[in-house]
């Protein structure tokens, strides 16, 4: 497997495009994007667990409730919930795309993102499709910016791997900035593959991986109403389909988890306002489930993510995320270390503190990118989880989000 150029349009079949229609105010910011697979697709996706849902995501649910899809349409700047018409208006946007591509609106994914209970209208998402149809290529760098909010940055990626002697591609952009935190799944991502893949098997395969992606990624403890991950596979690639179990089946979870685990780094490393990635490696649990509920404790504390940004090692607050995350741990066997390009240093052993260079620790903890080192010492299961540092900026960037 390797990391290949191309992101959603990776993969053979499918094109993408990205416009600005006039949702967005700045016409600077793209704010419609279209993905449409050549071959009608395997479809599978996630939403996020809150029991607020943005009316995209009942729409999309509906669509692909027979395992099939091929196109997603989505846009940003306004997230059609909590409107009295955001079904009409999800299915409106579903219609524009079997007019303007001639996929029927019942093969396509919906997704909306940005401010909560302000109605949309479909007069500048229909005035935009003719281009945004017309644009449709092989370069999906226009999608990925159309479907970004508050990001500074796209968020895209692709790996080429091997199924059954042929070469499959998978690949996927995604937004996340804000309103991040597991639950799957807090931020939009779409997924594109030309792998042949069984409807069931590929909603299996999404279901396991955002447990150990998506699920690990934490910007500021908010769980959004919109969020959904959403895969696409054509079948392509010429392999025999993925129907069951077996060494294919991991092969392409090896590949999805690539994708994903990528795209997760992109979005913590992109939290709003955020100056740092801040990784928690965990090792040492007796149970999986005890490796995850710690891991995601670390990266949650705001305490901890404020003591990142002020690169103050102050390993206090880790153990203190580790006693209230409500997992079965030994406090008197944990372990912990800071780890960065600039070195690592070790701050505790045994739940206790050890000697160390407020020096040292703080150049590790100045770079962009930090993993704590968690050590629980109690068992053979490891988890990683995701965030980010916790800023001034983030609220400023909220304090006046909607207006």
């Amino acid at each position: 497997m390797k990391m290949i150029e191309g992101g959603v349009c990776a993969a053979q079949g499918f094109t993408a495009s990205g416009v600005h229609c006039g949702i967005r105010k700045n016409r600077d910011k793209r704010d419609l994007a279209l993905i449409v697979s050549e071959k009608r697709a395997a479809a599978a996706a996630v939403y996020t667990q809150n029991l607020v849902k943005g009316a995209p995501l009942l729409v999309t649910k509906e669509n692909l409730a027979d395992g099939y899809a091929s196109a997603v349409i989505c846009n940003s700047g306004n997230a059609n919930t909590c409107n009295a018409n955001g079904v009409e208006i999800a299915r409106d946007m579903c219609a524009l795309v079997e007019k303007y591509t001639g996929v029927p609106a019942a093969d396509v994914i919906v997704a909306s993102t940005g401010v909560i209970g302000q109605p949309l209208d479909i007069a500048p998402i229909a005035g935009g499709m003719e281009a945004l149809a017309s644009g449709l290529g092989r370069d999906s760098l226009p999608a990925a910016e159309a479907i970004l909010t508050t990001d500074t940055r796209v968020k895209s990626v692709a790996v080429e791997f091997s199924l059954d002697g042929k070469t499959a591609r998978l690949g996927g952009i995604a937004k996340g900035s804000g309103m991040i935190h597991p639950n799957m799944a807090t931020m939009l991502v779409f997924v594109t593959t030309d792998a042949a893949i069984s409807p069931a098997m590929l909603q299996k395969a999404l279901s396991a991986d955002v447990k150990k992606s998506f699920n690990r990624v934490s910007v500021d403890g908010d769980t959004s109403t919109n969020d959904m991950c959403a895969i696409l596979a054509n079948g392509m690639a010429g392999n025999a389909e993925i129907a069951g179990e077996g060494a294919d089946y991991d092969a392409f979870c090896a590949a999805l988890n690539a994708v994903t685990s990528a795209l997760c780094r992109m979005i913590a490393r992109d939290g709003e306002g955020a100056t740092k990635l801040v990784e928690c490696a965990l090792a040492g649990a007796k149970t999986q489930a005890v490796a995850d509920a710690v891991s995601k404790s670390v990266i949650c504390s705001s305490l901890v993510k404020a003591a990142m940004f002020g690169a103050d090692a102050n390993w206090g607050r880790v153990l203190c995320a580790i006693g209230y995350a409500g997992a079965d741990v030994d406090v008197n066997k944990v372990d912990v270390a800071f780890r960065s390009a600039a070195g690592r240093v070790g701050v505790c052993k045994n739940g206790a503190g050890v000697p160390f260079s407020e020096e040292e620790a703080k150049k590790v903890l100045l770079e962009e990118e930090v993993v704590i080192e968690v050590n629980l010492n109690d068992g053979a299961y490891s988890s990683v989880a995701w965030g980010c540092d916790l800023t001034y900026d983030y609220v400023k960037i909220n304090g006046d989000y909607r207006t």
